[in-house]
């Protein structure tokens, strides 16, 4: 204490003007903040803080026995920041509460600055009264050994700073409940932490956590565990035992992982954003979870033709294991552009048929939306919006069924006309005015709501079913001309409408026209022929087909042509393509396909970023559309991608989610002497088998080739200086494999590629990666005519200090998604996606795994293609 007093005896002229100042301060008047408001000091946001905090001691301001919460920045000189400390248990006996954060300066970057503490003084065990501390943003490489005598903490935050163990004694805080250790460098945990029987919330996340020690699952009292990017691949099964009344909520961040769930419950929130609820009981022995987020492809996704996917498809396994009480799921999902006689549902397989749960909304944001429901047993979950759908039993004593969404769409059964009670569906599809006068190219044609029926039991019913539907739009039962009202009909599998006007009695009224019919035909669709162990989405299902009726007014004389077009239409969207080129990097190509209506709002958003042409053509495609996009003109796509096929890239049409892809590309023309003028093509790809073969014809185009939909021109800039491939083909560099068998492998040559996509972004990765600003300057001074020499230098660099440990490339990736290069990253995860899909096969290959090391079915050996979601 005496040299930290001689190195402050020069400084202590001006810390007294300093002081001088702020009590002028303090008593000048309204104008000017005060530094003491009540029980609360605040230094944190004042230049020179701990000079006034010294000053205020010295003096002995009395209003210092009363302050119960003191903020300090941590970006002062550290031995003045720990002299002030040291006064801080005789100057202010009564503090509660003591911030000492860093973060509020920033670098050239915009990033938060790490204050300069790296100790505290021993004398702060003496607060006694102590209850909340806040170390966060410092440089902390250790814990303080005063912080575990604090006996009467209750809130510790150490956040972002350097810590990479924890002492065995921080389990000596008798009233800790809240623990923050986020964005450090733990590796592990001591024993000890599982003694914190008053812990309630733990927040471990952003650290380099592999394992937990199986005592952590003493800590009693915990209501909140966040685990949230690490190493881990599964949680100690003492999370789960008596000890724990309550299972803590866990928050994981992983596309594939698991998760034990005891006969206690938990609630669990999945990296996909899926939320969990486990009630006590659900199960009677302790279960492992294991969960995965499949892209949404015609295969997985069992739609009908008036249904809107809304998000990805999320499987939980075991399938079929039936809970002893319902769970809760919670799925996020694309709100729908169209919400009027429409609801939004989670869809599930169950026995080989897809069924629909009652879902309940849940709004958390404008745009983010929650469909709740409970579940019985695990299987495939996908969120869709589809017409509203009404059902009634229908009793042998008649009953009457209407239309939520319509409510002048009603089916009557009349007494009798059932022996034993039957399940009646209705569904009720809302048919677009505006564009259908100039798509049937008949300004006066209307058409009422299509009315769609299915039910249980014999196909007939002993007497006549009334049913009623509105008149078209503009027409009333006074003054239309019968010769134009036709009343169409169509059963599935049939792909024509029958006029069906002729067969029976159409009675009007004002506003409705009735109609009685005796039967309603339904169809049944196959079962596959032999069903796999772990049977695949796409797996035919049983379900009667709606029948359809439809009432047109019309000037034709044949409307059977006129409502298969009406038809098509309601599957049918209008897109436009687009390829965009980022500004800074010209090799990273966006490709998306985009409805209409929303081409104009994402051009807005991406153009600051990115540089292209003109949307392409307009373009008409069905929901759940596959099509492909070709880099041709001596232009190729830099990467081996799973959902790169024969040298196309495979995408999935669906209106509701996102149809993006970035790719880098390459050429192996000389672009030394001249640049490189390439294109990208859209071809069509597979039809649902849904669509109506009618469609075919309303989507083919002129020309030689009918698949084809547009061409966008790309152009590769030609290389100046030392940029390209061939620079980076001339070094030197030790092989390297970073990560191991079953996470992954990045290669030297994979290396070599992230380097050349980071461009002016590598300071940022570097950051994140933990490498010291030290480093990061001498880098730049010795290649500072060369910045791909930066880049290769600093990944290389960092990439030969982790060969050998454990997730280095989930470190990796993480740092570049920190850094907003999410481009880099979702590359660098198709990577590794690759390499492990092959090392399962490999495995599988050579029996040395069971059968479900992979994904279910065989179907789903294909990797689902990367996120357009």
């Amino acid at each position: 204490m005496a040299a930290v007093a001689e190195g402050l005896e020069t400084e202590s002229a001006a810390a007294e003007d300093a002081a001088r100042d702020a009590a002028d301060a303090v008593d000048a008047g309204p104008g000017v903040p005060p530094l003491l408001a009540g029980n609360r000091l605040s230094l944190d946001l004042y230049p020179r803080g701990c000079h006034r905090l010294l000053h205020l001691c010295a003096q002995q301001v009395p209003q210092l026995l009363e302050v119960e919460f003191l903020q300090l920045s941590s970006h002062e000189d550290p031995r003045l920041l720990e002299a002030t400390l040291a006064r801080l248990p005789w100057s202010l006996p009564r503090l509660r509460s003591l911030v000492l954060k860093g973060g509020q300066r920033r670098n050239a970057l915009g990033a938060c600055l790490q204050g300069s503490l790296t100790t505290l003084p021993a004398s702060l065990s003496g607060l006694t009264h102590l209850a909340h501390l806040d170390l966060s943003f410092n440089s902390l490489e250790t814990l303080p050994a005063c912080v575990p005598q604090m006996c009467g903490l209750s809130a510790l935050l150490l956040s972002h700073n350097c810590l990479s163990e924890l002492p065995e004694a921080l389990g000596a805080l008798p009233a800790l409940t809240f623990l923050a250790i986020t964005h450090n460098r733990l590796e592990t945990l001591p024993t000890a932490l599982g003694s914190l029987s008053t812990l309630q919330r733990l927040d471990l996340s952003e650290n380099l956590l592999d394992t937990l020690p199986p005592e952590i699952g003493g800590l009693s009292s915990l209501a909140e565990l966040n685990l949230a990017s690490n190493r881990l691949q599964s949680l100690p099964t003492s999370l789960g035992t008596p000890v724990v009344p309550e299972m803590p909520r866990l928050l994981l961040t992983s596309d594939v992982d698991s998760f034990p769930v005891t006969p206690q419950g938990c609630s669990v929130t999945l990296a996909c954003g899926v939320r969990l609820q486990f009630p006590a009981g659900a199960t009677a022995t302790p279960v492992t979870i294991r969960y995965r987020l499949w892209l949404p492809e015609p295969r997985l996704v069992p739609l009908g033709p008036h249904d809107s996917l809304l998000s990805g498809v999320l499987e939980l396994q075991p399938h079929g294991v039936a809970f002893l009480q319902e769970v809760g799921l919670w799925l996020l999902f694309v709100p729908p552009r169209a919400r009027r006689c429409r609801e939004v549902v989670v869809r599930t397989l169950s026995d080989n048929s897809w069924s629909d749960l009652e879902t309940h909304l849940e709004e958390e944001a404008p745009k983010r939306l929650w469909a709740r429901c409970q579940v019985p047993h695990f299987s495939w979950f996908l969120v869709v919006s589809r017409p509203v759908s009404n059902t009634c039993l229908v009793p042998p004593e008649g009953t009457l069924l209407c239309s939520s969404g319509h409510p002048g769409v009603k089916v009557t059964f009349p007494p009798g006309a059932t022996e034993e009670p039957r399940h009646v569906h209705m569904q009720v599809v809302h048919v677009g005015s505006r564009g259908r006068p100039a798509l049937l190219e008949e300004p006066e044609a209307a058409a009422s709501p299509l009315l769609c029926l299915t039910q249980s039991g014999p196909p007939s019913f002993l007497q006549p079913v009334t049913v009623q539907l509105p008149l078209p739009p503009g027409v009333t039962g006074l003054s239309l001309d019968r010769s134009r009202l036709h009343l169409l009909y169509r059963a599935p599998p049939a792909a024509a409408w029958d006029d069906i006007t002729a067969q029976v009695a159409l009675e009007l009224t004002h506003l409705y026209a009735r109609f009685q019919v005796t039967r309603f035909s339904w169809s049944v669709l196959p079962l596959a022929s032999s069903v796999p162990p772990h049977p695949p989405v796409c797996t035919a299902y049983l379900t009667p087909q709606l029948p359809r009726y439809w009432l047109w007014y019309t000037t034709a004389t044949c409307v059977g042509g006129l409502a298969r077009k009406a038809w098509e239409r309601l599957r049918l969207h209008r897109v436009n393509l687009i390829a965009l080129q980022r500004r800074r990097d010209p090799e990273q190509v966006l490709l998306q396909c985009l409805p209409r209506n929303k081409v104009d709002a994402t051009l807005r958003r991406l153009l600051e970023r990115y540089r292209g042409p003109e949307p392409s053509d307009t373009v008409e495609m069905f929901e759940g559309e596959k099509f492909f996009a070709a880099f041709e003109g001596g232009i190729d796509v830099d990467a081996g991608r799973p959902d790169c096929v024969e040298g196309r890239l495979r995408f999935v049409f669906y209106s509701h989610l996102r149809n993006v892809k970035e790719v880098y590309v390459t050429t192996a023309l000389d672009r030394k002497a001249q640049a490189v003028r390439g294109q990208v093509s859209f071809y069509r790809g597979e039809v649902p088998k849904e669509v109506p073969e009618e469609a075919e014809a309303a989507r083919q185009k002129k020309g030689m080739d009918t698949l084809w939909m547009a061409t966008l021109p790309i152009k590769l800039p030609r290389l100046r200086g030392s940029e390209g491939p061939g620079q980076g083909a001339s070094l030197s560099l030790a092989p390297l494999n970073l990560g191991d068998a079953e996470t992954g492998f990045l290669t030297q040559s994979n290396l070599l590629t992230v380097a050349g996509r980071l461009g002016p972004d590598w300071p940022a990765v570097a950051l994140h990666l933990g490498m010291p600003y030290r480093e990061l300057q001498r880098i730049r001074h010795e290649f500072r005519d060369d910045l791909d020499g930066q880049i290769r230098h600093m990944l290389f660099s960092w990439a030969e200090r982790q060969a050998g440990r454990p997730g280095a490339v989930g470190l990796l990736v993480q740092a570049l998604e920190q850094s907003d290069r999410q481009d880099v990253a979702e590359e660098v995860q198709a990577i590794l996606e690759l390499g492990r899909r092959k090392y399962q096969e490999g495995i599988q290959r050579t029996s040395l795994a069971p059968g479900d090391l992979g994904p279910p079915g065989p179907s789903a050996l294909q990797s689902p293609e990367p996120a357009q979601a």
